[in-house]
């Protein structure tokens, strides 16, 4: 039987991760699939939500610190974002540093061009080089930047929604991307009140989760689902032995559906999980930074210990400890 026509035009990694996520004994979509462009929007209108604390606290730090994060790099280096999106914290940095080129990496494309060019238009000497991928998966950086020296970004804490494996691989990635005597400088969401942590990913407006609903709107209209979306609702959930805040979509009865032919089936209050984000202490962002290798220069954090500022540098290999 052909596939249908929907699932062939979709992104065939999106398809795989999808049917092999459903199926799984513990079911579970990458959280980089919330990204599309409807999703890339609903993600910017949370982080303007008063419940949500990460994006203006960091704003905040960036603002305060700009002047010292400028001194302790050098001059002229290319600015590498991951996982981009709006960049809307990106201006405080380039001006603060001004930087030879800007390079925004997302997977949403069309998100990432939109964003790219207001940039371009805020920055109109300053060369803006999007590169629409997966910044998870190697990737080439534009040729125009490889002889530059380069300072990966990397705020938001997006870090937090990968375990600690997949985080440590992540980052050497970054490293092997930017080379050798590259910096980077990384947010990274503190630990603090539960309370606090489930609000700021579950508020009372519902943004949250319509972002969290917005995946199975996805896999409906690219993958040929015919998932009831009212049959699921958003979770956030606090997992204290793994230090993060999780998402989940439930299923509020039991309902069964396909997607790209495939046929599954929910019973009532089982799951499909969807994101994590994992609050870090001290000493977990430092372990996890050198164990990528990554050396620490600097760290700035609010007065309220809720988030840091680290930045790093890439450290050649050792022979031995």
């Amino acid at each position: 039987m052909d596939a249908p026509r929907a699932a062939l035009a979709a992104d065939p990694a999106f398809r795989a991760d999808v049917l092999a996520g459903l199926a799984a004994p513990v079911p579970a979509v990458p959280a980089r699939w919330l990204y599309d462009h409807r999703g890339s929007e609903l993600f910017e209108e949370i982080t303007r939500l008063p419940e949500y604390y990460p994006t203006r606290t960091e704003t905040a730090l960036l603002e305060r610190y700009s002047g010292e994060i400028a001194d302790a790099l050098g001059t002229d280096e290319a600015v590498v974002e991951f996982g981009s999106g709006s960049s809307a914290k990106t201006p405080i940095l380039l001006r603060a540093i001004r930087p030879s080129a800007y390079v925004p990496i997302d997977i949403s494309g069309d998100f990432l061009r939109e964003s790219a060019l207001a940039l371009q238009t805020e920055f109109p000497s300053l060369p803006v080089l999007p590169v629409e991928a997966d910044f998870t998966r190697p990737l080439r950086l534009p040729a125009g930047i490889l002889a530059a020296p380069k300072l990966g970004f990397f705020p938001g804490s997006t870090i937090g929604n990968f375990v600690a494996r997949s985080a440590v691989d992540l980052l050497r990635a970054m490293k092997e991307t930017l080379g050798d005597g590259s910096r980077l400088l990384i947010g990274m969401d503190r630990i603090k009140d539960v309370d606090l942590l489930v609000r700021a990913y579950d508020d009372a407006a519902g943004v949250t989760a319509a972002f969290n609903l917005n995946l199975l709107h996805r896999i409906n209209a690219e993958l040929d689902g015919d998932i009831p979306v009212e049959a699921f609702r958003h979770r956030a959930i606090w997992n204290d032995a793994m230090s993060r805040i999780e998402m989940h979509l439930e299923a509020v009865r039991d309902l069964a559906f396909t997607v790209a032919g495939a046929t599954f089936a929910f019973k009532a209050g089982e799951t499909i999980h969807t994101e994590n984000s994992h609050k870090y202490g001290h000493r977990d962002s430092r372990l996890m930074l050198r164990a990528a290798g990554w050396g620490v220069i600097r760290e700035w954090t609010d007065d309220d210990q809720w988030f840091s500022i680290i930045l790093a540098e890439a450290e050649p290999p050792r022979f031995a400890p």
